[in-house]
């Protein structure tokens, strides 16, 4: 049975995000809508992937871990991995050639890291969403070097997307292509689509999500809690439609 999916979420460590939209939150309300596979995708950073890893696990569904990155050029893409550790990792490593802007709360919003049970463990110093010092062209071997795949984000939006910012979708080592709405508005060069919830409060939730032709058994071979199989991951995606 084909299992929904949601790829792009944020919570309350986005600053443009709502402080109610907690890991937890999305997750319950995520998983009261059908979800079987959700990802967190907070602008560059992973921080809130821990707990979210916890609450997933309460409530059977099938977790990626990683960001919304914005490239060097402006343009957002997804980073996702199967790994908690690893989305981990690339996040640190993507903090470190995040532009060195600091956050103001009371301007820009709060971006702050909670444990499962909303406790605050921390805030985030540097503006989330300004740009890291890595190309379109180079982020996906970047994120391959972690073990995780890129999905460009709203290629169809007017605002931090390839089209937005290149005037067309580039081809790349994309494991699919996210639009915001089937079918595509723009050429998406025969690329898997998915479509964006891109949900940055709790209305948002599952607004826009996919199917994945796979069963959960074949997406996560070792039982619940455990890790997604990338190789099932993408498999599946390439069974999406390419228009």
């Amino acid at each position: 049975m084909p299992l929904l999916a949601d790829f792009h979420n944020h919570s309350c460590l986005s600053p443009c995000g709502s402080l109610a939209l907690s890991p937890r939150a999305l997750v319950e309300t995520a998983a009261m809508k059908g979800v079987k596979v959700l990802a967190l995708t907070d602008h560059n950073s992973s921080l809130n992937c821990p707990s979210f890893a916890r609450v997933c696990h309460r409530f059977g569904i099938a977790p990626l871990f990683g960001m919304e990155a914005t490239t060097s050029e402006e343009i957002h893409v997804l980073c996702l991995f199967t790994k908690l550790d690893a989305s981990l990792a690339f996040s640190e490593y993507a903090y470190n050639i995040l532009t060195p802007f600091p956050n103001n709360p009371e301007k820009t919003g709060d971006q702050v890291f909670v444990d499962e049970n909303d406790d605050v463990e921390g805030e985030v110093e540097y503006y989330l969403v300004n740009p890291l010092d890595l190309s379109v062209e180079n982020i996906g071997g970047k994120v391959a070097e972690f073990g995780g795949i890129v999905i460009p984000a709203h290629v169809d939006r007017s605002a931090f997307s390839m089209t937005s910012q290149l005037g067309v979708v580039t081809s790349g080592p994309w494991a699919a292509v996210e639009c915001v709405r089937l079918p595509p508005s723009v050429d998406t060069l025969g690329y898997p689509l998915t479509t964006s919830s891109d949900a940055h409060y709790l209305e948002h939730v599952a607004r826009r999500p996919f199917s994945l032709d796979i069963t959960l058994e074949e997406l996560v071979p070792d039982g619940p809690g455990q890790e997604i199989d990338i190789q099932a991951l993408v498999k599946a995606l390439q069974r999406r439609p390419i228009a």
